[in-house]
């Protein structure tokens, strides 16, 4: 029979988990040298995935380039053309320089009375970025002789039109659409009794549209709005030299410049001013002037003007309201 004491630690001692003796050596460089192997393997594996990569980013671009070629062979050209069907070079950009444009005009009449009437203008205007310059000269000259009758003197030649004016103008842009300006003109007309007549004025420029058309023709509207001052000296030189006194203008000047292709080679302009003096008592100057441009070549072009200049107080002896009509050559440099 077996005492409790014996079968207590028969019990302990099946509890008690087996020691286990510890590895050797060489079985720890085994292991450590199979972790090294898979780690080399596992390198070796990336290696290949990165070239396999990198080749299928080759297919693709070398694709995506094959399909660019495709399209453009594809997409309809766009090149001009000349005549004969080869393409043409597109222009070069327009090099920022004066454009000038100078024109000519003579009435000459003989018969039962001599008139001979010469008229020029002188234009020239340069564009860039921010800034607008332009110049305008113009002038006339005329001389009527009335008929003579047998057995009676040769009348005297009468001055007809003897007149200058030249104007400066600056406009700097705000936007494309606005602009502020600086203008300085001056002007003489002797048979209208003024000697020279000096004006100034600061303003803004409004741009309303400016549309250039497949056809070669074109549309433009532009509105002034300044304030203007002038001193007009004054003498009578037809038909006795006296002197007159002069006098001042000043006050808000409205203006318009409007030009409008009917076709690539016909084309209308129109210039309005106004300008109600403010000082030395009531006074009003419109002037209008209205223009047919037919282009006959690329530089040469005919013109026809006819012009409306409306003082409300003009020099004594004077009529208010003055009309030409002109014909004359005009050439575009």
């Amino acid at each position: 029979m077996i005492s409790v004491p014996t079968l207590l630690s028969t019990v302990l001692l099946l509890q008690t988990p087996p020691t286990v003796p510890p590895a050797p050596a060489d079985d720890k460089a085994a292991a450590s040298e199979q972790r090294a192997t898979a780690a080399a393997d596992a390198a070796e594996r990336a290696a290949a995935a990165a070239e396999r990569a990198a080749a299928a980013n080759a297919r693709i671009t070398e694709a995506i380039k094959q399909l660019a070629q495709e399209i453009s062979r594809a997409a309809p050209d766009l090149t001009t053309t000349g005549p004969d069907g080869k393409p043409v070079a597109p222009p070069p950009p327009q090099p920022d320089v004066w454009n000038a444009t100078v024109g000519l005009g003579l009435i000459f009449i003989s018969g039962n009375a001599s008139t001979v009437t010469l008229n020029g203008l002188a234009t020239a205007e340069r564009k860039s970025e921010h800034w607008i310059y332009s110049a305008q000269a113009s002038g006339s000259y005329g001389e009527s002789r009335a008929p003579t009758l047998e057995g009676q003197a040769e009348a005297p030649n009468q001055v007809v039109a003897l007149n200058a004016a030249l104007q400066l103008r600056a406009d700097h842009r705000f936007t494309p659409q606005i602009s502020g300006y600086i203008l300085g003109r001056g002007e003489t007309d002797h048979v209208k009794s003024v000697e020279f007549r000096g004006s100034g004025e600061v303003g803004i420029g409004v741009i309303w549209w400016d549309v250039k058309r497949q056809d070669g023709s074109e549309s433009f509207l532009r509105t002034d709005l300044a304030l203007s001052y002038a001193r007009e000296t004054r003498f009578q030189y037809y038909p006795t030299r006296t002197d007159l006194p002069d006098v001042s203008l000043g006050g808000p000047r409205a203006g318009l410049a409007f030009r409008h292709g009917l076709t690539k080679d016909v084309a209308f302009v129109d210039e309005l001013s106004v300008l109600p003096s403010l000082i030395e008592g009531s006074r009003l100057l419109v002037t209008n002037q209205a223009q047919l441009n037919v282009r006959l070549t690329r530089a040469l072009a005919i013109a026809t003007t006819f012009l409306v200049q409306y003082d409300s107080m003009p020099a004594p002896g004077k009529f208010p309201t003055d009309t030409s009509l002109s014909v004359s050559a005009a050439v575009t440099f």
